[in-house]
């Protein structure tokens, strides 16, 4: 293990976690390779243990390591066996001007009204008459810009911004696609999974499957077993399970995608954002070097539902075909909205604002966790990341319910995202703490 540079600006957690996961990708960490005790390696280091542990917690949910209770740290994951492709950065800002799950949200309480108005001001002034003029198909230049700065800079996604097709909302998204990719496609939807997705598909005539899930997410097995060519799929944070795909599982469903010049994968990051420990899972887009990935997300999620603004990002041949096919569509976001929402991301406020809401949703996670493990035999899983987690709680969970409705926490059987509700055990529940009241919590846990 080489040492760590402590004067790099880049935090000593995530520099020991690119050198175990390039040794891993290389093969010189090889699977089922037990790793050195968070100790052990922190005194080799000569580093904190907290930096290992940070670094350790990220290999873990990005699916590289796996933990064995009282056994210690073990590879899961080796380059020899096989390696995902990374898309080459490019140069996007040089580019020309062309023409061109019901999911939870963020607490309204944390939006800076204030600055959101006073940027509105300044686009009235500023944009003047071209607001009434009509906006290019897939979306005002200064948003699909501003996306397009914010990808590279949290998501480490390279793709130029006339390759970000604006839209109003997910599902507006999702039918656009479908047109897109063709109605004679077979369609795979995760089970459990987003209900409104077989909607979706069922109402434009399309064909889907249902692929269930395992522990790793969706079975690349099934994708072959029911001849799907589109798999649509939530890797960084599934919902409702909240499983994270490992890295292996990745590479199967590429391998499937790459299989086939008619396969696709629709890649939902809808809130990714909201990871409580740890980096962000990198995305499934940003390792598909053979342009198979469609990448979704929706602002929706990050400021409030009411903002019906959702973007995609294609490859260079699926924006050709998108804009050969589906160029003539009108952008169905209004332009006050668009230009609005760029200035905003653009100045830095967006950033500053998910930053706030990560930190008091991760303080509301800690005592929602902290309540339910108050009733017998509750088990907590997936609270690492986004606004929701799973709870596997006893028959008679009714106070469990009860008390946690008083404080705002909404908590529904997992059976309502199956197909078939008979296959969902009969203790298992999803936590949502979106609307969580602190002070509520707070004071049942202190009764």
């Amino acid at each position: 293990m080489q040492a760590l540079d402590k004067n790099n600006n880049k935090p000593l957690y995530e520099q020991l976690y690119e050198h175990l996961r390039d040794d891993m990708l290389a093969g010189r960490i090889k699977k089922g390779e037990k790793l050195p005790s968070k100790r052990m390696l922190a005194d080799q280091l000569q580093v904190s243990l907290i930096t290992v542990e940070n670094a350790y917690s990220q290999l873990i949910a990005e699916g590289y390591v796996r933990a064995v209770q009282r056994s210690g740290y073990f590879a899961q994951y080796s380059g020899d066996t096989a390696e995902p492709r990374v898309r080459e950065p490019q140069n996007h800002f040089e580019t020309q001007r062309e023409e061109t799950p019901q999911q939870q949200s963020a607490s309204e309480t944390l939006f800076p009204f204030s600055v959101w108005t006073r940027l509105m001001r300044s686009v009235i002034l500023e944009q003047g008459m071209r607001l009434l003029q009509p906006v290019v198909s897939g979306g005002a230049y200064e948003l699909r810009e501003a996306v397009s700065g914010y990808l590279y800079r949290a998501r480490g996604i390279f793709v130029p911004p006339e390759r970000v097709i604006v839209g109003s909302g997910t599902e507006y998204l999702y039918n656009l696609l479908i047109q897109l990719l063709g109605r004679d496609k077979r369609y795979g939807v995760e089970n459990p999974g987003f209900p409104k997705l077989p909607k979706i598909y069922a109402l434009n005539n399309v064909r889907f499957e249902y692929i269930s899930l395992d522990k790793s997410g969706m079975s690349s097995d099934e994708l072959y077993e029911k001849r799907v060519d589109i798999a649509h799929i939530s890797p960084a944070h599934h919902f409702p399970t909240g499983i994270v795909m490992p890295i292996s599982r990745r590479c199967e469903i590429l391998d499937w995608a790459e299989g086939s010049s008619e396969r696709f994968v629709i890649e939902d990051d809808y809130d990714s954002e909201f990871r409580h420990s740890g980096k962000p899972v990198p995305t499934m887009f940003g390792s598909d070097g053979y342009e198979r990935v469609i990448y979704v997300n929706t602002f929706s999620q990050t400021i409030a539902p009411s903002v019906r603004i959702s973007y995609m990002c294609l490859s260079e041949s699926l924006y050709r075909l998108w804009r050969e096919k589906l160029g003539f569509y009108a952008c169905s976001v209004p332009a006050f909205e668009q230009y609005t929402l760029a200035r905003f991301i653009s100045e830095g406020y967006f950033e500053r604002h998910i930053n706030r809401t990560k930190k008091r949703f991760r303080r509301v996670c800690e005592l929602v966790t902290e309540l339910i493990s108050r009733y017998p035999n509750a088990e907590i899983s997936e609270e690492n990341a986004g606004l929701h987690f799973t709870v596997k709680a006893p028959e008679n969970s009714e106070k469990m319910i009860d008390d946690c409705g008083k404080c705002g926490i909404k908590i529904t059987h997992l059976d309502e995202y199956y197909a078939d509700c008979s296959c969902c055990p009969a203790d298992l529940f999803l936590v949502n703490y979106s609307n969580a009241n602190e002070e509520r919590i707070a004071e049942l846990l202190s009764s």
